[in-house]
C-alpha cells in the first residue's frame, strides 16, 4: 500500500530531535570516557591520551550542532537569506568526522534559507549513500537557476533505500522513523523551494540533482 506521507507537525519534531540527537550523542559519550579516564588514571600518557580524545569530541560535537542548526533550525526570519560561505564552513566542519572525503564548489552568493538547507540535506543524503567511506563532491551553480549536483562515490555506494520513497513523500515499505526522517525532510524542503529531487546511478557513483520544478 502506498500513498502521501502526511507527518504530524509534532511528529516531525520529534523525529527530527531523534535523528539531530543521533549525531551526536556519540561524539559526547566520547567526552564523557575521556573525563572518566582523566578522573580513574594516573599515567601521563593515558591522560594525555585521555585529553586528546576530549578536544577530537568536543569539535565534532560542535560541528554537528552547527550543522544541525543551520540544516533544520529557523536560521534566521522568513524569507532570510544564507550566505553559501557560511553554508559550506558548516558543511566541511561536519563531514571533517565522517568517512567520506568531501569537496564544494560554489560561487559566493547569498541564496534562500529553504535552497541553503537543502542543500545541506541532501549532502547527508549523499554521505550516506558511501556508508563506507569514499568521497562526496558538492556542486552548486546559480543563483538565478539553482542547481545543485552531488557525486557520492566508494565501495558499495548505493542509493539510500528511503530516498526513493519518503524524498517525494510516498510511504511504501520504508516508514519514517529517526533515521529515514531525513529523506523525508529533503523531499519537504525541495518541495517548499520548488525544486525537484532526482538520484540514480553513474558507473558506480551516486549522483543526486536538484534543480527548480517545471
Amino acid at each position: 500500500m502506498t500513498g502521501q506521507v502526511e507527518l504530524d507537525a509534532l511528529d516531525l519534531a520529534a523525529l527530527l530531535c531523534s535523528r539531530v540527537c543521533h549525531d551526536i550523542i556519540s561524539p559526547v559519550g566520547a567526552i564523557i570516557n575521556g573525563l572518566e579516564v582523566i578522573d580513574e588514571e594516573n599515567s601521563d600518557d593515558m591522560r594525555e591520551f585521555a585529553f586528546g580524545l576530549i578536544q577530537r569530541s568536543a569539535r565534532q560535537a560542535s560541528a554537528k550542532l552547527q550543522f544541525a542548526r543551520l540544516a533544520f533550525g529557523a536560521a534566521g526570519s522568513a524569507g532570510a537569506e544564507i550566505d553559501l560561505a557560511d553554508a559550506e564552513k558548516v558543511a566541511r566542519g561536519y563531514m571533517d568526522g565522517e568517512k567520506a572525503d568531501f569537496s564544494w564548489e560554489s560561487p559566493p552568493v547569498l541564496m534562500p534559507k529553504n535552497l541553503v538547507k537543502l542543500l545541506l540535506n541532501l549532502i547527508l543524503l549523499a554521505n550516506a549513500a558511501v556508508p563506507r567511506g569514499g568521497t562526496v563532491k558538492v556542486a552548486v551553480s546559480g543563483p538565478d537557476e539553482p542547481r545543485f549536483v552531488l557525486k557520492a562515490s566508494g565501495p558499495s555506494a548505493r542509493v539510500p533505500p528511503a530516498f526513493q520513497t519518503l524524498v517525494p513523500g510516498i510511504l511504501g515499505e520504508v516508514q519514517v522513523d529517526a533515521q529515514s526522517v531525513q529523506a523525508y525532510y529533503t523531499g519537504a524542503l525541495a518541495r517548499a523551494a520548488g525544486m525537484s529531487i532526482s538520484a540514480g546511478l553513474a558507473d558506480a557513483d551516486v549522483v543526486i540533482e536538484a534543480a527548480p520544478a517545471r
